[in-house]
């Protein structure tokens, strides 16, 4: 990494951005998901913020599909078991991984 810092002010002298060599630049972006320490340093509500954010993003995957079964008139009873509380009650739809 680059050894001198620099930092971009705003009028009252304020550090508001830091510039990066691009080095510095690509190992940051280019880290690895993989890395089992990349969610080191994250607090416990950063933490679950983004596990709500991957089961919010599943949750919308399952409607999406239930919705298009639902457009084709393919909807199983299961499927709609499934369905029917996200549509009238605007609660989370239940994953069917735990309907089996």
């Amino acid at each position: 990494m680059s050894q001198s810092v620099q930092y971009v002010t705003n009028q009252q002298g304020e550090r508001v951005g830091v510039l990066l060599d691009l080095e510095t630049y690509h190992k940051l972006t280019n880290a690895s998901t993989a890395d089992v320490e990349i969610l080191t340093g994250l607090s416990l509500n950063e933490l679950q913020a983004l596990a709500e954010t991957a089961l919010a993003l599943r949750d919308q995957a399952q409607l999406d599909h239930l919705l298009a079964r639902m457009e084709e008139n393919q909807l199983s009873p299961d499927d709609t078991a499934i369905l029917r509380p996200s549509i009238g009650t605007g609660r989370s739809i239940e994953h069917s991984e735990n309907q089996s």
